[in-house]
């Protein structure tokens, strides 16, 4: 076992999502992360006074995960400085990086939403957290690309298509485990990105 504490810490958080994504929260119990992580009672209590706690930890570092991902992703779209270039490089980021998305993780926030006494003030904080994260972000890439290009057409909200993208991305996590194949999260993706561009009169990636 890691003597660092923080090490130590992480490597229970590790086996803990392993474990509650083959078995949901609930049904996994303290010794059975003890087993997974070869670790002590007495390093978990450390670290964790309950298993709620636990929760707490697992879902903020979901959630911190998640927004560096997209924080990755506005990174590499800022190289481009043209709004629709912009968003369109964004997109096209996470389209690139589908099939490691989808095997990353099981997504947490499924697991947490499912087991409805785990949707504490805490748990939705952070939740929420991602999803205004992931809403704000998008929105400005948006906003900034459909005033550069005047609609033929009424466009969704930018706020809404934004929860579009957060919408595709979770809905194909649970695509992706029931097919077992990282291909539905880069084909919805695909779709998403395909109608952002005709949103702007541009033509689709072959």
């Amino acid at each position: 076992m890691p003597r660092d504490g923080g090490a130590t810490r992480e490597l229970l958080l590790d086996a803990a999502e392993r474990l509650v994504e083959r078995n949901g929260f609930a049904a996994t119990s303290v010794e059975m992360i003890l087993s997974e992580a070869g670790s002590s009672k007495g390093a978990f209590f450390h670290h964790f006074p309950t298993k709620r706690s636990l929760a707490h930890a697992l879902v903020e570092r979901y959630v911190t995960a998640d927004l560096g991902s997209l924080a990755a992703g506005l990174e590499d779209a800022g190289a481009e400085s043209e709004p629709v270039a912009r968003l369109l490089r964004f997109l096209d980021y996470f389209v690139g990086r589908a099939a490691r998305l989808s095997s990353e993780s099981a997504c947490l926030y499924i697991s947490f939403l499912v087991e409805q006494d785990l949707l504490d003030q805490e748990t939705s904080a952070q939740l929420e957290r991602s999803i205004l994260g992931w809403r704000t972000a998008v929105a400005a890439l948006l906003r900034d690309a459909f005033a550069q290009v005047p609609a033929a057409a009424p466009r969704p909200s930018p706020e809404d298509l934004a929860d579009q993208l957060f919408v595709v991305i979770e809905g194909a996590f649970l695509m992706c485990r029931a097919a077992g194949s990282p291909e539905p999260m880069r084909a919805q993706l695909l779709v998403y990105r395909q109608l952002v561009a005709a949103l702007l009169h541009r033509p689709a990636p072959q």
